[in-house]
């Protein structure tokens, strides 16, 4: 795009000496700089449209780059495309970091989509919730990929596979795809979209020598690069002095769907698509997914002008009792029946929500 606009200058250099001579043989008419504005304004657009399909070729040339890193397979049935169907995705975010190698799952989300609506509803569930179900040993629901991950060469049967399947029958659906990205990939992608605007709603300070945390930000509106939004989503405790005050796993989702709310803002702004070549490329290498490689391009075309708006997020929070949360049964029901809803283009719309509440 920069290549595009230094190329202007020289045109609307060239266009005022034409004019500065025409000027000597005749007065201006009150016209001539409507017409100009129009001229340069018609240049601007062909330009940004030539921009845009460049810069569209590189995503898709970048995006291919990533499919090469996950080991993605190649193609997908018409019927079962993004831009068509209806689609679940269970979304993990792990604490592995270079740091610590560990892989307890820190965010778990189960997404579904809707083309036809564009639009998407993002059930998070407490990382510590006492998951308890036939077939499986209770745990805290994090600990159960770090497992399957041990598991793996035994049963033959992947750790990503194995939670698909379990969080589908959790659900009651069937979950389409998986996706589990590390702390790495939260941190480059905020950094390759310029960081994120965040109303920090308490202070927060945690130091860790282990591990490298230092979490240390103030209330208040704050702009916050990669390693300080995580720091964000991840706080629980303090250990300085003096101590900030604590937080639980409902504080983290609720921080969670702030930031993600955050970044499609930012997602939307001029950093935001000059970043997304390199937002990409982070993810590919700290990513594991079984998506299709047409069915990234496929979602990335379907949903890439995505309105916050129609993106609903639905925490499920319920009681603590050490070591364990112990999940709300009415809003678990209420959140697989948003899911459901979702798949079936059946939820409220935003004006309809917005209406009821004003009384319209």
């Amino acid at each position: 795009m920069s290549s595009n606009r230094s190329g202007l200058p020289p045109r609307e250099k060239s266009h005022s000496r034409r004019a500065s001579k025409v000027s000597k043989a005749k007065p201006k008419k009150k016209s001539s700089f409507g017409k100009k504005f129009a001229k340069f304004m018609l240049a601007v657009i062909v330009v940004l449209f030539i921009g845009i399909g460049l810069y569209a070729g590189y995503m898709l040339s970048t995006i291919d780059k990533v499919i090469e890193d996950t080991g993605s397979s190649d193609t997908v049935a018409p019927e079962k495309s993004a831009k068509v169907k209806p689609l679940t995705m269970l979304l993990l975010g792990t604490d592995y970091r270079p740091e610590t190698g560990t892989h307890l799952s820190d965010v778990i989300m189960l997404i579904a989509m809707n083309p036809e609506t564009k639009s998407a509803t993002v059930v998070s569930l407490p990382r510590d919730t006492r998951f308890s179900m036939d077939g499986y040993k209770t745990n805290k629901l994090n600990a159960f990929y770090p497992n399957f991950l041990v598991a793996e060469k035994k049963s033959g049967i992947s750790a990503e596979q194995e939670m698909k399947t379990m969080m589908g029958k959790f659900f009651d659906l069937s979950i389409d795809y998986v996706t589990v990205m590390n702390f790495q990939a939260f941190r480059d992608v905020v950094d390759s979209l310029g960081g994120v605007n965040i109303n920090v709603d308490a202070n927060m300070c945690y130091r860790d020598r282990a591990d490298g945390t230092d979490i240390n930000l103030k209330a208040g509106q704050q702009h916050l690069d990669g390693e300080d939004a995580l720091g964000y989503v991840r706080y629980r405790k303090s250990n300085c002095s003096p101590r900030t005050k604590a937080s639980d796993d409902f504080d983290r989702n609720r921080r969670q769907n702030e930031v993600l709310h955050a970044l499609i803002d930012q997602a939307k702004s001029l950093n935001g698509v000059l970043g997304a070549g390199k937002v990409i490329e982070s993810v590919g290498k700290n990513m594991e997914t079984d998506l299709e490689s047409q069915q990234m391009k496929n979602m990335i075309a379907a949903y890439w002008d995505i309105s916050k708006q129609n993106v609903d997020f639905v925490p499920v929070t319920g009681s603590w009792k050490s070591p364990y949360v112990y999940l709300n049964d009415d809003e678990l029901e209420k959140s697989k029946q948003a899911l459901r809803n979702e798949l079936a283009g059946t939820k409220p719309t935003a004006e309809a929500v917005n209406g009821s509440q004003t009384g319209e």
